[in-house]
Formats: C-alpha cells, sequence, structure tokens
C-alpha cells in the first residue's frame, strides 16, 4: 500500500512539470517526448526528454535546460533537491503514450510481456499499430501479424538495427 501513495505524487511531478514547461519547449521548436520524476541512488533527478525531427544535440538540451530552469524555480513544484536533466529520447527509446506509438509506427519494437505468451516472454517486430479502443498493440513479427493486449506489456521500447544503416552516406 505504501507503493501505491510514494508513486502517485512522482506521477502527480511529472504531470506538473509537462504542464509547466510544455509551452516553452514547443516555443523552442521542440517535441517533449517525456518527463520522470525518479530516484536513482541517492539522489532524485527530473528527467526531462526531448526529440525534433533533426534530432537532439548537445546545445539543445542546453537551450532548454536554460529556458525551463527559472521556470521550475518559480513554480518549485518538487519539495525535495533533485538534478534537472535534460537530454534527447536515443535511437532505442521507451514508448509510454499513445502518441509515442502512433509517431513510432512502423519502427522495430521490443515487448517485454508480465507473463509468457504462447511460452515467451518478449516479442520482436514492427510496430503496426494501437488500437485505443482495444487498448491493444499489433506487432508484425517475421511476417506474422500479432495482436497484444496493453495490460499484458511491461515494457515497449524501439529496437534500432546498426545492420540496416548505410553508414556510408
Amino acid at each position: 500500500m505504501a507503493n501505491q501513495g510514494a508513486s502517485t505524487p512522482k506521477k502527480n511531478i511529472a504531470s506538473r512539470v509537462t504542464e509547466l514547461i510544455g509551452g516553452t519547449v514547443a516555443d523552442l521548436g521542440y517535441t517533449l517526448w517525456d518527463v520522470e520524476f525518479v530516484k536513482e541512488g541517492a539522489e532524485w533527478f527530473l528527467r526531462v526528454t526531448l526529440d525534433s525531427e533533426e534530432g537532439i544535440s548537445i546545445d539543445d538540451c542546453e537551450k532548454v535546460h536554460r529556458a525551463i530552469d527559472p521556470i521550475l524555480d518559480e513554480a518549485d513544484p518538487i519539495e525535495t533537491s533533485y538534478r534537472l536533466e535534460v537530454c534527447s529520447p536515443g535511437l532505442e527509446r521507451d514508448l509510454k503514450t499513445p502518441a509515442h506509438y502512433e509517431f513510432c509506427k512502423g519502427w522495430d519494437v521490443t515487448l517485454k510481456l508480465f507473463t509468457a505468451l504462447d511460452g515467451r516472454k518478449t516479442v520482436n517486430g514492427v510496430l503496426e499499430g494501437y488500437d485505443a479502443e482495444k487498448d491493444e498493440f499489433t506487432v508484425n513479427e517475421n511476417g506474422e501479424e500479432v495482436t497484444i493486449p496493453k495490460k499484458a506489456v511491461s515494457k515497449i521500447k524501439t529496437v534500432f538495427d546498426f545492420d540496416k544503416v548505410d553508414l556510408n552516406n
């Protein structure tokens, strides 16, 4: 029971921060991919993840950090001390929202399952879509369409295949 109460404020912090900085991030020309408030070791991190069609550089992260830091200082949505980290989602990214699923449609993904489905706890394939009404994913796994209920998925992440990249161009 204590864990449920502990996770709720963290989610509320991430939601509140998203509300506070979302407009500024968009005005700067970036997509706010994710906001997390997590404890790693002894420290708390407010991790703001950005994306853009051109990708994200360290300069982009610094630009957004400088823009949102005063907003967060003024609103003071977090009672404990924390480190603000602004980063890119990377080549392999966690998918958490319907917007993420739509954006990454056609990408290679790995779905980790809570319990085994047909004797396996991992499904690899191309994300064909997410049906919000049925709350399920459709993945093309080696030419076969597989439907997986979202409630069965513990994590979905894109997979980058370096063998498919022509480094000569």
